[in-house]
């Protein structure tokens, strides 16, 4: 039995996937969403980086997990990425939906013009502020799933966004999908795109925006059945 752990970008928690592992369970997998160090229901616990990478590989050996697949979706690329080492040879496949790549010492915000999300960082004492309706426009969801998406969002621990990634072993050697959001962006770039040129990840391309589990649902849901049925 594939044991699915699903890890929500920034802001978010184990909620945003409710209707992906509903979907999932339907389809006989176990399914294990995780909210990180720091948010949602866990907010007011100091985090780094690291503490979000302890937290998957935590989970996964606290279960007593096997036949993992570890799903990153944005921000949580980066800690997916790490823990994916870390849980050995209980990993199956990793899947990053529209997510940033961990590379070893860069951080999440390495890449991309980044100045005025750390400036709201330095502003706001620390923690990335919650982003507002206007943040997910053009992103392919409704009023009604923005508001969910607006209302259920935490505050984001800000070190966990400008701490350097430690990845001792290329992500490229292991086995994975990425999922392309082609409303963000028509193709994977910078470390992504690196990533795609190992025989041993396949790009998924999806036609909606970079909330897919809120946008489309059923549909990454079907990805994600795919990704550890076709091994």
């Amino acid at each position: 039995m594939t044991n699915f752990v699903l890890v929500a970008g920034a802001w978010l928690g184990a909620w945003a996937w409710d209707e992906v592992a509903a979907e999932l369970r339907a389809a006989g997998h176990d399914v294990h969403p995780l909210t990180l160090s720091g948010l949602a229901e866990k907010q007011g616990v100091p985090a780094g980086q690291q503490t979000h990478v302890r937290d998957i590989v935590g989970e996964v050996e606290r279960l007593g997990l096997r036949d993992v697949v570890l799903v990153g979706h944005s921000y949580a690329g980066v800690p997916v990425g790490q823990a994916a080492e870390g849980i050995g040879d209980r990993l199956r496949h990793v899947v990053l939906v529209d997510a940033n790549v961990a590379v070893d010492g860069e951080t999440f915000l390495s890449g991309w013009p980044s100045d005025e999300v750390r400036a709201a960082i330095e502003a706001h004492g620390g923690i990335w502020p919650r982003p507002t309706a206007a943040d997910f426009s053009g992103q392919g969801l409704t009023d009604e799933q923005i508001a969910r998406i607006v209302d259920g969002c935490t505050p984001h621990p800000g070190a966990t966004l400008t701490e350097p990634a430690v990845v001792p072993r290329p992500l490229s050697e292991l086995p994975g999908t990425y999922v392309k959001c082609l409303l963000d962006g028509e193709e994977p770039w910078g470390a992504a795109a690196e990533l795609l040129k190992s025989d041993r990840w396949e790009l998924v391309n999806m036609d909606t925006g970079h909330w897919p589990m809120f946008s489309q649902p059923r549909e990454l849901a079907g990805i994600l059945h795919e990704s550890a049925t076709a091994l």
